[in-house]
């Protein structure tokens, strides 16, 4: 595998999540600062998503956000981080995020983290890139969409090996 210069990493942009899921970001945070390791993330100042980014600045690392021009104009862009890329749309933010990175990692998040995932598991599947995918499964959050895709393979939908082009782990 080649080192990783640039790492994605997708995660929610609420504030109401668990304490322990922002803990868990600040602390990934800065050890990617510490490896040198560029963070692209969706350009976000608020969440899981913003604590990530604080910790990767605050460790001395670099931060590359994606936004699309909506969210830009609800006040929602972390305009503290090293670069912040506009962008006209979602598909557009989630295609130059792929294109930066070298891996992609998810941390916990919602609906948007889980759409995310399962684009990137896709193209990896469909053969688009061959970049590492990570599911952190921070407090066993993931467990419940481990079990839906075992059912889905169960059931014959997916097969075992196009389940496993990502990766889950504990920390």
């Amino acid at each position: 595998m080649e080192y990783i210069r640039s790492l994605c990493v997708y995660c929610g942009s609420s504030d109401r999540g668990p304490v322990a899921h922002k803990d868990a970001a600040r602390a990934f945070g800065h050890e990617l600062a510490q490896r040198g390791v560029n963070l692209v993330f969706g350009g976000g100042r608020v969440g899981v998503m913003g604590t990530l980014a604080d910790a990767v600045l605050e460790g001395g690392g670099s931060v590359t956000g994606i936004i699309p021009d909506f969210l830009m104009r609800h006040e929602i862009g972390h305009q503290g981080i090293t670069e912040l890329e506009i962008v006209a749309t979602m598909h557009d933010r989630k295609a130059r995020m792929a294109e930066l990175s070298d891996g992609f990692v998810v941390l916990p998040g919602g609906l948007g983290t889980l759409e995310e995932l399962f684009e990137i598991i896709t193209w990896k599947q469909l053969g688009l890139h061959t970049k590492p995918i990570v599911v952190v499964n921070s407090t066993g959050y993931w467990d419940n969409l481990r079990t839906v895709i075992d059912g889905i393979v169960a059931a014959g939908y997916a097969r075992r090996k196009n389940v496993e082009l990502a990766a889950f782990v504990d920390s």
